[in-house]
């Protein structure tokens, strides 16, 4: 390392020459101004230069973690073999840092003593019936070092929690913990630790072994669904900040920070004198004896700071570049482990801000107050310059900046292309980053509304009264620019009731934002799911809404000018209006597809669930693809369930395979909505779980089109406006005679006849279709 001396005296040198005497020439003034730039210059090169860690030739660092010595990770690099650190980069990347001989990772150490490494959590789990499901005592042994009783604290977690830990102290055990219950997560306060869901307790002096244990009272029965399991761990006071979340997420953590403390032999520091040879501690620095533990430690004097375990490694701290540090009211001087502060030429006192300070003197005062004006005015100058100048530049950067994501999105052909269509029809517009900032109130936290994998959706209001949703896209590839263009003009176009309109879009942005119609009544998702919203959904309710939603991706797939798949068709993608009429959105992963493919191949993107395994096996999408994801909402408005949910059974938590096993089984009553069960005679309900099997099948080819879906399922609606299909005998006799008398029932779609005939010998539905797209 090189050391500038020079650099002892700079700042007293460097502010005489901002202060020189009346009878200095203008050659010495430059040489002076000179010589305070190279002192400047030697100063920061001084100051960059790194205070050394570790010894000579020895690595100081193990992946993100600083090895500073005693500590080593190679022989003759640490004090001896219980400041070894085993640098494990054999498996992983960045490597990790263990303490010698176990499995105990270390994340940080400091030369004050204090090391802080990862400690397992003891948990007791159980299931929603009471049954244990998984639970672990972790435990930690140190030859060494011991556990931090000022910087760590004993925490138990639950509402049906005892956790005790068992230490050793001076070769004696001990045994402390606490105890926590509570009967709803609505008495749960958080972050705090205050004894109802969490209880905290401090950890005894000396410790260098404990083990933790935890159980439950009831086994978590009346609270499982807020609390499944019971959690024990020693933490870092100072990184724990307690949340009512904890009660149900800590299942997901297995870890926590803790701090060790460390210290040198087991002899105090008066022992250690009488021995020299034994001493550890180096030049400019002192020895003290722990609080927590039998032996000692270094550090440096005051006025010095680095390692106090390495030759020079107490360096000198200097004062005068850190205001906080000096008293000094006008020069400050460093010295040797501290400073002193003089007056300039021309003023007198001990230049202390706690003192006399600095008196001007009657030949020198003058000068100063000339120059401490003209060198305020001249910055204060130079500072409104170089805002304006700031400004005016972050400004032209900015519009070039938006030209260029305008360019880079395609927003000149997106333009051409709005040109040439007819002015008569009704086409995308292109907004512009201002206006949509106003609309959001610059995209605030409060306007969010929904949050997906292809985007963030605001709630915005236009400058013309217009309430609308802003979508902010993930990055488009630039070489699919020419598809985004022509699907955001394909989509502007379609003006069908059942699909959210788009208004507009922004390419101003990094990533393009598209304007939509804002829906009132929320998802199909939420109203399936909320209890307290599912019961306005009636059978009939449910049955138009996925009459509608077939006819939407009928039309996308058969009737749009482009075909479209649709490719993440799912409840939370069906909006819902104030007289619940279904409006199909999110077309973020939508494909256009070539009038002569039966379909593209992809990267593949969905939701699991809803995702087609055909196209999740071969990455070619297909307009079946939609069919399948499409069959699995037809199932969550008859059964009211998730399309993936994990507490059902492992094998029945996907919902297509669980509905499948049900109809095997022959319980799908069982499984169905309450209010399915009770509006809806039971044929019909076969005849949409017939149909939605169909949807299901693993073969593409094997699905019906959502030309037929759609066909078959208004077909059933009008049957079911005509003809209502009620649980009881006189209604059924009624029906029957009225459907011997109605023999066929045609339904025109897409400019064919179709036939849907009642066979009331078999109460089945039969559909003769045309194919089509």
């Amino acid at each position: 390392m090189c050391y500038y001396m020079s650099g002892i005296n700079a700042n007293r040198n460097i502010l005489r020459t901002h202060l020189p005497p009346k009878t200095r020439s203008m050659g010495d003034e430059r040489r002076a101004w000179h010589l305070a730039l190279v002192c400047l210059l030697l100063a920061a090169v001084a100051a960059a230069e790194s205070t050394p860690i570790a010894k000579l030739d020895c690595q100081d660092r193990c992946g993100n973690v600083s090895i500073p010595y005693p500590f080593g990770t190679t022989t003759d690099c640490y004090l001896n073999e219980d400041f070894y650190i085993a640098c494990n980069s054999t498996h992983y990347d960045p490597p990790r840092a263990f303490l010698t001989g176990s499995n105990i990772e270390v994340t940080n150490i400091t030369v004050e003593g204090k090391l802080r490494i990862m400690q397992f959590i003891a948990r007791d789990c159980y299931n929603k019936s009471g049954f244990p499901v998984s639970s672990n005592t972790p435990s930690i042994t140190l030859s060494k070092f011991r556990v931090s009783d000022t910087d760590n604290k004993f925490v138990a977690i639950g509402c049906d929690t005892e956790a005790t830990i068992q230490g050793v102290q001076d070769d004696k055990g001990y045994t402390s913990g606490c105890i926590s219950k509570c009967d709803s997560i609505d008495y749960v306060d958080n972050f705090t630790c205050s004894g109802i869901g969490c209880c905290q307790t401090s950890i005894a002096k000396d410790v260098g072994y404990f083990d933790i244990a935890v159980r439950s009272y009831n086994n978590h029965q009346g609270i499982w669904d807020f609390n499944p399991c019971s959690y024990g761990f020693v933490v870092e006071e100072n990184s724990f900040n307690f949340s009512s979340n904890y009660l149900r997420d800590l299942q997901n953590v297995t870890m926590m920070p803790m701090v060790l403390d460390w210290f040198i032999g087991n002899e105090t520091c008066e022992t250690i004198k009488t021995k020299s040879s034994d001493d550890v501690c180096q030049g400019d620095s002192t020895c003290y004896n722990v609080d927590n533990g039998s032996g000692y430690r270094c550090k440096c004097l005051d006025g010095y700071q680095g390692d106090p375990y390495l030759p020079n490694g107490c360096q000198d701290i200097d004062e005068c570049k850190d205001p906080n540090l000096n008293k000094c009211e006008k020069i400050c001087e460093n010295t040797k482990g501290n400073y002193t502060c003089l007056c300039p030429k021309g003023y007198q006192g001990d230049g202390r801000t706690d003192g006399t300070g600095c008196v001007a003197n009657q030949s020198g005062g003058s000068l100063i107050i000339e120059l401490t004006v003209g060198l305020g005015v001249g910055i204060t100058v130079l500072i409104a310059g170089s805002t304006w100048s700031y400004w005016a530049f972050k400004k032209w950067k900015l519009i070039k900046l938006k030209h260029k994501f305008f360019r880079q999105n395609g927003g000149l052909m997106l333009q051409q292309e709005l040109s040439r269509r007819d002015s008569s029809t009704e086409t995308a517009k292109i907004f512009s980053a201002e206006e949509l900032e106003t609309a959001t109130n610059n995209y605030d936290e409060s306007r969010i509304i929904g949050r997906g994998g292809y985007g963030t959706v605001y709630k915005g209001t236009l400058s013309d009264g217009r309430t609308v949703a802003i979508k902010k896209s993930q990055v488009v590839d630039e070489s699919q620019i020419d598809q985004f263009i022509n699907e955001v003009v394909v989509l502007s176009q379609i003006n069908h009731r059942n699909v959210v309109k788009l208004l507009g879009c922004c390419l101003e942005t990094e990533v393009p934002l598209l304007v939509y119609e804002f829906i009132t009544n929320g998802t199909l998702f939420e109203h399936i799911h909320n209890k307290s919203k599912a019961s306005s959904l009636t059978f009939e309710t449910r049955l138009r809404i996925a009459a509608e939603t077939a006819g939407v991706l009928s039309y996308l797939h058969s009737s749009a000018s482009i075909p479209i798949i649709h490719r993440d068709v799912k409840s939370t993608n069906i909006l819902l209006d104030d007289s619940y009429t279904a409006k199909v959105s999110d077309f973020g992963a939508s494909r256009l597809v070539p009038l002569d493919q039966a379909g593209i191949s992809t990267v593949v993107q969905g939701t699991l669930g809803y995702l087609d395994p055909e196209y999740l096996q071969t990455s070619q999408l297909t307009e079946k693809s939609d069919v399948y994801s499409f069959g699995v909402v037809l199932l969550e408005l008859l059964t009211g369930q998730k399309a993936l949910c994990f507490e059902r059974l492992e094998e029945d938590r996907n919902l297509a395979m669980y509905f499948i096993s049900a109809l095997k089984e022959d319980r799908l009553v069982q499984i169905l909505e309450k209010c399915v069960v009770d509006e809806a005679k039971i044929e019909m309900v076969e005849e949409i779980g017939s149909l939605a099997r169909r949807c299901l099948r693993v073969k593409g080819e094997e699905r019906p089109t959502m030309k037929e879906v759609a066909m078959e399922l208004e077909g059933l609606r009008m049957m079911l406006e005509h003809h209502p299909w009620v649980n009881n005998d006189e209604s059924r006799l009624e029906e029957t005679e009225y459907l011997l008398g109605e023999p066929s029932l045609k339904i025109g779609s897409n400019g064919g006849m179709n036939n849907v005939t009642y066979d009331s010998i078999t109460d089945h539905i039969i559909l003769q279709v045309g194919h089509g797209r």
